[in-house]
This record gives C-alpha cells, sequence and structure tokens, in this order.
C-alpha cells in the first residue's frame, strides 16, 4: 500500500498578492485552470492552525472568488499530513495572553467568544464561498482540521488517514459542529462522547465524507471531481449550493456553531481545561495529550482544582523566558 503523499505548495500560478499568506498557499492549478488549489504550508507542524491561518482562509477564499473564471476550489496540506488540529505549542503551552487563553482572572467568556467565533465564520468561508470546495485529506484532518475539512463541500480522504476531535475529552468542542448534519445523531455521539478517531473507509461507510480512496489514489479521485464540478458552468453551481446549504442551515447548524463555540470557551477555562492547559506548561503538550488520550480519568472540580494549584507553584518557579 502506498500512502499519499502532500500536495505541491507551489504548483501552479500564485491568485493574489505574493507574499499575503504566512501559513498557506493560493494557486490556479497548473493542470487545469478552472480549479484554485489553497495548500496549507506549515508541513513542519503538520500544518497545524496559527493565530493567522482562519484569516488566510478566507482571504485566500475570497480572492478566488474574484476570479470569473475559476469554478471549484480544492483544499490540501503540504507535508505530511492535511492538517492536526490548533498549534498547540502556541495555543496551550505559552502564558501569553490571547482572547482564547486569557492568563488573567476573571475570564470574560464574551472576548473569548468573539475571537473564537471569528475563527469559526473564517473556516464557514468555504462553506460559504459560492465556488464549491472540496478537501483532500492525507494522513489527518484532526480537531481544528477535521473543522476545516468539514466545512468544504466535498470530503475526499485517503483510505488510511484519520479523523475526528480528541479535544472533545477536555479542553475543546469542535466549533463548525458539522458532525451531527454529516453523521445523524447516534454516531455524532460516538465520536464526540469518546473523542475516538476513525480511519477514511470508516468515514465514507458512515456519510462523513464523499469518497475514500487508497492514498496512491487520491489524487486521481480528487482531480476526477475537481474536474467533472468545473465543467459546469459558475452560476449553476452557485445556486445548487446555496439550495443544499439554506436546507442545512435551517435544520440549526448556524444555532449549533453558536451554541458549540461558547461551549469550546468554557471548556478552555473550566477546571478540567485549566488542568489540561497548566499540565501542557509544565510537563509538555505531548505529555498532556498522552494522558488526555490514555483512558485514564482525568481530574475534575475540586480535583483540578488542587492540582492547578501545584502546577500554579512550579510554573512560579519556572525561569521566564527572555524577552
Amino acid at each position: 500500500m502506498t500512502l499519499a503523499t502532500g500536495a505541491n505548495p507551489q504548483n501552479g500560478e500564485p491568485i493574489g498578492a505574493v507574499g499575503e499568506f504566512d501559513t498557506l498557499t493560493v494557486r490556479r492549478d497548473a493542470r487545469n485552470p478552472r480549479i484554485a488549489r489553497i495548500t496549507f504550508n506549515r508541513p513542519h507542524r503538520l500544518n497545524a492552525i496559527t493565530f493567522q491561518t482562519p484569516g488566510e482562509i478566507r482571504r485566500a477564499v475570497d480572492a478566488v472568488n474574484l476570479q470569473r473564471d475559476l469554478h471549484v476550489i480544492v483544499l490540501q496540506g503540504a507535508g505530511p499530513a492535511f492538517c492536526a488540529g490548533y498549534d498547540i505549542g502556541l495555543f496551550g503551552e505559552g502564558t501569553d495572553e490571547h482572547p482564547c487563553k486569557q492568563e488573567s482572572k476573571p475570564w470574560d467568556p464574551m472576548v473569548d467568544y468573539r475571537a473564537m467565533r471569528g475563527y469559526t465564520d473564517d473556516f464557514m468561508s468555504l462553506w460559504r464561498s459560492p465556488k464549491p470546495t472540496i478537501a483532500r485529506v492525507h494522513k489527518y484532518a484532526i480537531a481544528g482540521g477535521s473543522d476545516i475539512a468539514l466545512c468544504c463541500d466535498q470530503v475526499v480522504v485517503e483510505n488510511t488517514a484519520r479523523m475526528g476531535y480528541m479535544p472533545v475529552r477536555v479542553w475543546g468542542c469542535p466549533t463548525t459542529a458539522h458532525w451531527t448534519y454529516r453523521l445523524g445523531p447516534e454516531r455524532a455521539k460516538r465520536m464526540l462522547l469518546t473523542g475516538n478517531l476513525i480511519d477514511g473507509v470508516t468515514a465514507e461507510k458512515w456519510g462523513l465524507v464523499s469518497e475514500s480512496v487508497p492514498g496512491e489514489q487520491l489524487d486521481a479521485a480528487v482531480d476526477a471531481l475537481a474536474d467533472r464540478i468545473a465543467s459546469i458552468p459558475s452560476g449553476m453551481l452557485t445556486m445548487q449550493k446555496m439550495v443544499v446549504n439554506e436546507s442545512i442551515e435551517r435544520m440549526g447548524l448556524l444555532a449549533s456553531q453558536t451554541l458549540a463555540t461558547l461551549f469550546d470557551g468554557i471548556t478552555r477555562h473550566n477546571p478540567e481545561g485549566m488542568w489540561f492547559r497548566r499540565y501542557s506548561q509544565v510537563h509538555g503538550f505531548k505529555a498532556a495529550v498522552e494522558w488526555r488520550d490514555s483512558g485514564r480519568p482525568i481530574p475534575e472540580g475540586d480535583a483540578a482544582r488542587a492540582v492547578i494549584a501545584e502546577l500554579d507553584e512550579l510554573i512560579a518557579g519556572m525561569p521566564k523566558p527572555a524577552a
């Protein structure tokens, strides 16, 4: 079995100003000029999401939609994986103040909500885009990476790729809230009550994605789908997409996102979430994730508060980073 390789972030003619994007590239497909390719380009971090990534996704989608002759967008990742979620080196281990990582007390949930809702709406630019969007998923689309992939109209995934939202165990709630609308309630609960990952074959069987293929066939499958969509007039594509999106939104998607985004902030600032962040700061994120994913009970309530107090003392005695 041959695994899929990462996409080439430099293939094709740039769309938009060169140097406008730090975490991704946006280019016209060199093979089919009706196709745009947005490529996550932080392969050394498995394309993990930075503070800049959500806004860059929105601006890349907007840049493509300004080009009348482009018909479809393929979202893909350079290097070993599609996207491994938020970069916890930025969001978890550090102590710098950020609306979604408020170290001062008391925590302001509306400041958190406004920032995280902005990220959610940035990801949803893929959903709202008049031009259809296809996610090409290899290796991982996990945590925040799954949020992004599921905003796309079509997801084509490598058979062995893994998808899921592990932070539902502690320190997260999937803000784009697509799981129930794709899977139905019971399978959505299976994913969100366990934080388990599923492979591409299971994702297709359950209806989470449209197609799962062996790694060596991933590019051919994505290209065939993109070519077929690109052959249809843009106006027809926009109208059909609007009809389907309207149906899902009337079922409650946008209200679900509001609740999920509020809850995401709570998960990062309740005793369990603060324990996870403090444990990451003292022992490193890998150790915190190993605990989270091991099946060991996670400290909660007063037990978590007691551990947080101990960890705070350790953090107070740690050397401060150089200015």
